[in-house]
């Protein structure tokens, strides 16, 4: 998807007045409310129109003040999933999946709706009524609903703010899934960072009405490092679990890590904290924590009081921080080896 926006729109005492270009599946919209977010996706959806400026599609001009071009939002193809769910009470689960989808000319419709009922798990759902349904249930039918519809792109505008954090990680398994099935370009807006990791490659950061910087996700969240109490979180993929004198060792990419678990050992996402990941200039001894890793010096950063690491594990990428005595102590720097020790109980599952 390519995407070009120049638009400016005055609310009150609010301005807006942007301007970019992405060329991605996986944009995402960050900021603090009040930042401009929404108003962006209600212009980009045809929903509130500009003052002035212009929106490009994929080469297809959606709005243009100068020419006077606004194409209706039923005319864009552009699909909005907003934060609360909208179905339609009087229609059931299927019903509202369809929705959208009998009105999408045969010509283009692309996504089978029993290939989506699979994709999202909606098979139980499906002969119930909307008000019967969770909160996270009703968010996973209004996806459906709108990707049935077949848009050019999805618009989500904080789609996980109403559903608490357990829930929340239950959701974006789902999300990411359809995403990856149905190749369908996304604008996931969130003043969630780690919604933006998990979601998004390429973001806007917003504030005041202004863009403010278009980066990665990788590189907002350690810009973000010196303000967060918990650090820099990575986020692992963890497969393969197996028993290990009372813990479980995973694989993570082609090496191991061991982790405390209760019961079955989960797979899936984990986040480690920066500040959990001990680094010592040679081998220890001895020592408690269960996981050493022999790493190589990325990159040393400033991080306000403390010094950001980027580790290279093999393969496998971690940020640390350390006090910057610690720099001079270890010896850091660019391309220098250096044994990163992590405890089996610093890891927190996501999903």
């Amino acid at each position: 998807m390519t995407l070009e926006v120049s638009l400016e729109k005055q609310l009150g005492d609010f301005a807006f007045a942007s301007e970019f270009s992405v060329q991605s599946r996986r944009v995402g919209v960050f900021g603090p409310s009040g930042s401009g977010k929404s108003t962006l996706m209600h212009m980009l959806a045809g929903l509130l129109k500009p003052d002035r400026g212009f929106i490009r599609l994929d080469g297809e001009t959606l709005f243009d003040g100068s020419s006077k071009v606004n194409r209706s939002s039923e005319k864009r193809r552009v699909g909005v999933v907003f934060q609360h769910a909208h179905l339609f009470p009087h229609m059931g689960v299927w019903r509202n999946l369809l929705y959208g989808y009998k009105r999408t000319p045969k010509q283009q419709r692309r996504v089978d709706p029993q290939s989506l009922v699979e994709v999202l798990n909606l098979g139980p759902l499906l002969d119930r009524g909307t008000g019967t349904l969770s909160g996270g249930e009703r968010q996973r039918v209004a996806l459906g609903r709108t990707v049935l519809s077949c848009p050019r792109l999805i618009l989500m505008d904080e789609p996980l703010n109403g559903l608490d954090e357990g829930l929340k990680y239950q959701i974006i398994p789902y999300l990411k899934k359809v995403f990856a099935e149905f190749e369908i370009p996304f604008m996931f807006i969130s003043h969630s960072l780690n919604e933006m990791r998990l979601m998004t490659d390429q973001v806007l950061e917003f504030a005041d009405g202004r863009l403010c910087a278009q980066t990665s996700a990788h590189r907002l969240a350690l810009h973000r490092m010196e303000t967060s109490q918990t650090g820099y979180m990575n986020l692992l993929e963890l497969r393969d679990p197996r028993p290990q004198n009372g813990l479980f060792v995973y694989r993570w990419g082609n090496q191991d890590f061991i982790l405390t678990a209760g019961g079955e050992a989960p797979v899936g996402m984990f986040e480690l904290s920066s500040r959990e990941i001990t680094l010592f200039k040679k081998h220890p001894e001895a020592t408690s924590a269960r996981n050493l890793l022999h790493c190589k010096v990325k990159k040393v950063f400033d991080v306000g009081n403390r010094v950001g690491v980027e580790l290279d594990c093999n393969g496998q990428h971690l940020v640390s921080q350390v006090v910057h005595d610690a720099v001079r102590d270890l010896g850091l720097q660019v391309g220098g080896e250096i044994i990163a020790v992590i405890k089996a109980s610093a890891f927190r599952r996501l999903y």
